[in-house]
């Protein structure tokens, strides 16, 4: 799979976990927002939480789930780029770390991917 290809598919998981957000009462802030620390997949905020969700997509777990892939240094990147947008978008709700894992056997041609959805993942 190419680079472009990964990045197309990575951002059709994003618009997936976007929409199961959405559904659950979530709005979204923010969607590939990037800083020179890297970048947050999705920024969204109910009632009482922001929430920092970084997304994997896999076509199975067979050798590890998603969230395997988000490992000490992808964490303290993230808590550093949260920071960044609190500073630059302050909020009185509670921050939160969450991931979603995105299982897509067919691509984007799967027709009901499954989401597995972490709250407060660290």
């Amino acid at each position: 799979m190419s680079g472009l290809e990964s990045r197309l598919l990575g951002r059709w998981g994003e618009e997936r976990v976007a929409d199961y957000l959405r559904t659950r009462g979530w709005d979204l802030l923010a969607a590939g927002w990037r800083c020179r620390f890297g970048e947050i997949d999705l920024i969204a905020e109910d009632r009482d939480y922001i929430a920092f969700v970084e997304v994997k997509l896999r076509k199975d777990a067979r050798f590890a789930p998603a969230r395997s892939a988000v490992d000490g240094g992808k964490r303290e990147r993230l808590r550093t780029a949260a920071a960044l947008y609190l500073a630059q978008n302050p909020s009185p709700r509670q921050p939160r770390f969450d991931v979603a894992e995105v299982y897509a056997p067919q691509g984007t041609r799967t027709p009901k991917p499954e989401i597995y959805y972490i709250e407060d993942a660290f």
